[in-house]
């Protein structure tokens, strides 16, 4: 007997093909994966409510994400048994179920800078004749209305209240002014590990698995070249938090653990998330945001990032109540339609570590320990700045150098010719990995309880461990 579909739509997508570890599913939003909204709490507040026992027909349970969605499949099933009626409850639109107002808050408690920073102290009048949007770093000034009857065309010019670009001389174009470059390298060890590199090419032997049609091994060279060009043109800026008025860098941290637990909850693939990420980098490289509206960037570089890679996205409306009901839908289109002219639709562009995690997994035949905790070590990477400064390339073979040695391995040619990177350039950023992951409080972020579950093979609490008992160490006599 067919059973009946539950939800509003049920994905047709099984175990990620591109995710050892994520968990088959038949939907995102359909049985265990349903994300319900519990006694008025955030999609990411608190666990998920516990399943209410429908061992008789007409017992409910309430989605109310979802609409109210009555008669669980067992429910179902022993009402048909019994030979009795199904009660079914009528679907309500979303709108409709929305109790209380909305409120615009962050998404968490965030420090303010104690004075305002100078940086644009003499440059106001330069900044009010540039291109403007809806979001305006001076808008609570302004007494500007944000709401949805407020908005007008982003190429009206007469809309002030806009963010407010970054000039293109306050932009970091030169290593020289970045004194905090902790990848700069003398030239005698760029050349020695060029020479190495160049060495490994020549004596290496490729085994290609022409039977292996996932990695197209006829093609791999020219498309990963390829790609090294094209991370080069999605990097943003290492510094662009000193063009912020408003905004720190603890501050994105917590923008950025945020979009990891709505990730986690909504079950997208792990390239929505990286995409989501950058979007929000390059972004605020370019435009200057105000407090209030950074949780809509992010929220809204989500929702461009799950349109591009997912196949059943979540609507706008689930991107709505991921607020909290803190902005409304018509902010987040016109948020998006606001980054992609900013950023010219460059989201193909971007590629994410995961691609360069699969190639150098070739030189261990893929062991799925060294895969798992390479995957957690990179989205560490994520909420750390300083990482800003690594392409996509150097972060997926940081992740694998870190998990070889947290494993005992070592880094020997085979992922040298894979990965394209030396032990001496991948040290210095697999030591700021240790520092971040022994700093006090670091369990408590949503991507240590994230890899600690068993799913993951509880690769936060290894990590940690190793690093608090081995890392001073391991690299002590380099």
């Amino acid at each position: 007997m067919n059973r009946p579909t539950q939800g509003r739509r049920v994905a047709t997508r099984s175990t990620r093909a591109n995710d050892e570890n994520a968990v088959p599913s038949n939907g995102v939003f359909a049985g265990k994966a349903v994300v319900a909204r519990a006694a008025g709490k955030a999609v990411v507040a608190g666990k998920l409510p516990t399943k209410v026992d429908a061992g008789k027909a007409g017992v409910k349970r309430e989605r109310n994400v979802l609409g109210a969605v009555t008669n669980t499949r067992d429910a179902v099933d022993d009402a048909k048994k019994s030979g009795k009626p199904v009660a079914k409850e009528a679907r309500q639109p979303l709108a409709a179920r929305t109790q209380q107002p909305a409120q615009t808050r962050p998404i968490a408690t965030m420090p303010h800078r104690s004075t305002k920073p100078s940086v644009y102290s003499s440059a106001a009048d330069r900044l009010a004749a540039l291109e403007a949007s809806e979001m305006d770093v001076d808008a609570r000034a302004s007494g500007m209305d944000f709401g949805p009857d407020s908005l007008v065309d982003f190429d009206d010019e007469a809309t002030l209240g806009g963010m407010s670009d970054v000039e293109g001389d306050d932009l970091l174009d030169d290593d020289e002014y970045d004194e905090d470059n902790w990848l700069r390298m003398t030239e005698e060890d760029e050349r020695v590990c060029l020479e190495e590199i160049q060495a490994v090419r020549e004596v290496f032997q490729d085994d290609v698995d022409l039977f292996d049609t996932t990695m197209v091994a006829e093609y791999a060279d020219e498309i990963f070249a390829h790609m090294e060009e094209l991370e080069k043109q999605t990097m943003p800026s290492p510094v662009y938090m000193e063009h912020q008025t408003e905004i720190e860098w603890t501050m994105r941290t917590t923008l950025i653990d945020w979009l990891l637990q709505v990730h986690l909850r909504y079950h997208m693939l792990p390239e929505t998330l990286w995409i989501a990420v950058n979007l929000v980098d390059r972004f605020l490289s370019v435009r200057v945001v105000s407090l209030n509206k950074l949780q809509l960037v992010g929220v809204t570089a989500m929702f461009i990032a799950a349109k591009y890679e997912e196949i059943l996205a979540p609507s706008v409306d689930e991107f709505v109540y991921m607020t909290e009901n803190g902005y409304t839908k018509e902010e987040i289109l016109k948020g998006e339609r606001i980054i992609l002219q900013t950023l010219d639709f460059t989201v193909s562009q971007y590629c994410s570590p995961y691609s360069w995690v699969r190639r150098i997994s070739k030189a261990d035949d893929y062991d799925i320990q060294t895969r798992t905790l390479s995957k957690f070590l990179m989205e560490v990477t994520l909420l750390d700045h300083r990482f800003l400064r690594c392409k996509p390339s150097m972060i997926a073979a940081v992740g694998m150098y870190l998990a070889r040695k947290m494993l005992g391995g070592d880094w020997n040619d085979a992922f040298v010719f894979y990965s394209g990177f030396t032990e001496r350039q991948l040290v210095p950023a697999a030591v700021l990995l240790c520092e971040r992951l022994v700093e006090a409080g670091f369990d408590k972020v949503y991507v240590y309880k994230k890899y600690a579950n068993k799913k993951f093979l509880r690769a936060s609490t290894f990590a940690v461990d190793w690093a608090i008992n081995h890392a001073s160490t391991t690299w002590s006599e380099e």
